[in-house]
């Protein structure tokens, strides 16, 4: 019984990895033999669990736990694709999908939020990014697969979930009550911060995210005279995305040079995308905000705007994740996300594992206003007999009063974005400087 079976699942390796042999010459083969001794070893578990686990259990059930558990084995990103599964891929690149609105990898059998998405529950409720996942509701998540504990974020709109949340500036675990919703993200949002000063957020990388930047790059130069002084385009928190867009939206802003590209095991794997001729801010310059938060697709934005020298990159060390999954289909019904190459950026740095750092590191500091003394200091002008301006009309001027950010509830940008408000300091200077250099 047991030699037949060992025989039965050594011919379904074999049928399974056929594929990959017969591509790869005689002297690959010879270099991937089979490891009998692990074969019999499944074969083994894979019959006792048949004979003594508690419940009957169908065979292809166990084969499919089998390569999900292969799959997860090998990194974070790399996975088994249902139908349900893969189809909800496709509608997340697509830019509408149900749940809570957060991008999550696994660390440590912990879920952890890579990412919040903007105008989403999970990030009007609170959720962070760095923040672990250990409990939903009453499951426990350690011991879960990341697709397991996703399945259990889900659910219908309106229905809620409670996430238990460890965070490192916090003792003690957290609770987060978020109401499920279905997530339709704009990803792309733009707005004036001073006369000839724009300012672009990037949420998430989709299909169509390049269009939605162009035209609202469109509309900001049509408030600034047909043409931009200077643009912040904020990647912060942004977990990436679909691959063409970062790289249509880098080449936005360059008029040459490789973007990035792809190294793995194949020798097919080395892909070089490059940038067409065309600025789009026609060599205004350009800062770029990052975070801890920013991951994949926005970290080969700010890879390459860097290496090219395009773009100064301000903010914190971004997230590291720096690998290419490929959906190859397996049948009809299902496939797998396999991770089959690295992404390097045009000068050859490899973003695995070690992210984006920036040209100016920022804190994530909050700035607050210091209460006014009720008396003020002794000024010129409460000097009795003081001498008149001698300018015309001058008498009561005291300044235009106007504020970083045309804040319109009245808040200084600086208290409400400190790291957007240094940005712009940034990037008004850059745009005397190279006025000057022009002139």
């Amino acid at each position: 019984m047991k030699q037949k079976l060992f025989i039965s699942v050594a011919i379904i390796l074999c049928l399974v990895l056929g594929g990959v042999s017969a591509r790869d010459a005689a002297e690959e083969r010879e270099k991937k033999k089979l490891p009998m001794q692990e074969l019999r070893a499944f074969a083994e578990i894979f019959g006792r669990i048949k004979q003594d686990y508690v419940e009957p259990v169908d065979d292809r059930k166990l084969l499919e736990y089998a390569i999900r558990g292969m799959l997860s084995g090998l990194d974070p990103h790399s996975s088994y694709l249902d139908a349900d599964e893969f189809k909800e891929l496709q509608v997340g690149t697509s830019g509408e999908f149900g749940g809570l609105g957060i991008e999550v990898g696994m660390e440590n059998g912990f879920v952890k939020v890579i990412s919040p998405i903007d105008d989403t529950p999970a990030q009007k409720a609170g959720v962070k990014a760095g923040d672990l996942i250990i409990r939903l509701d009453d499951h426990p998540i350690k011991g879960l697969g990341l697709d397991e504990a996703v399945k259990l974020m889900r659910g219908l709109p309106g229905s809620t979930v409670t996430l238990t949340i460890v965070r490192d500036e916090v003792e003690k675990p957290i609770k987060i009550e978020i109401e499920r919703a279905v997530i339709k993200v704009a990803s792309v949002k733009g707005r004036m911060l001073e006369e000839g000063f724009g300012y672009l957020r990037i949420s998430h990388f989709q299909s169509r995210t390049t269009e939605d930047m162009l035209k609202q790059l469109s509309k900001l130069k049509q408030q600034s005279a047909g043409q931009l002084k200077g643009l912040i385009l904020d990647l912060r928190n942004n977990p990436g995305g679909v691959l063409n867009g970062a790289v249509a939206v880098s080449d936005a802003f360059l008029g040459e040079g490789i973007i990035v590209y792809t190294q793995g095991r194949n020798k097919d794997s080395r892909i070089n995308f490059s940038a067409a001729p065309d600025d789009v801010l026609a060599g205004a310059p350009l800062v770029v905000l990052v975070n801890g938060g920013s991951a994949s697709a926005s970290e080969i934005v700010a890879g390459a705007l860097q290496d090219h020298k395009r773009a100064i990159i301000m903010g914190s060390q971004t997230f590291g994740k720096g690998s290419v999954q490929t959906i190859i289909p397996v049948n009809r019904h299902s496939g797998i996300k396999l991770t089959t190459a690295r992404y390097f950026t045009p000068s050859g740095r490899s973003i695995q594992a070690e992210g984006i750092t920036p040209d100016i590191p920022l804190a994530n500091v909050k700035i607050a206003s210091v209460e006014q003394p009720k008396v003020g200091r002794l000024k010129e002008s409460d000097l009795t007999g003081h001498l008149d301006n001698g300018t015309a009309g001058s008498k009561g001027k005291t300044g235009s009063g106007k504020r970083n950010g045309n804040s319109k509830n009245g808040a200084p940008l600086i208290e409400k974005d400190y790291q957007l408000n240094e940005a712009l300091n940034l990037l008004k200077g850059l745009y005397i400087l190279q006025n000057k250099d022009e002139g």
